[in-house]
């Protein structure tokens, strides 16, 4: 596939996930923008990565595994804050994070 193609599904994930994560409705939302953002900032370094002439250096692969697996440890984190936040308040709402203070 052409180096466009991966280009516009980048440019379509980053927005799509700069509009969850802009939304402040969810705190689930937000941190699904913010999984989207990531996954789209890999996949743009690994279609460059694709149609460039080091195939042979495997530090973008690698690069974007180590992303892949930093993303996954701030899910787990976030999911476990939203989690507190909704038995200290009862909702997912991030409006409500304000109270966690003291």
């Amino acid at each position: 596939m052409p180096l466009q193609f991966y280009l516009y599904l980048s440019a379509f994930l980053f927005s799509i996930g700069i509009g969850l994560a802009l939304s402040r409705k969810n705190s689930i939302l937000i941190l699904a923008g913010i999984e989207l953002i990531l996954a789209a900032a890999n996949l743009n370094f690994l279609a460059f990565w694709k149609h460039s002439s080091f195939l042979e250096d495997p530090s973008a692969p690698l690069f974007a595994l180590f992303v892949i697996a930093i993303a996954a440890s701030e899910a787990a984190l976030g999911l476990a804050l939203i989690i507190h936040l909704y038995r200290h308040t009862g909702s997912t709402s991030a409006d409500s994070s304000n109270q966690l203070q003291g």
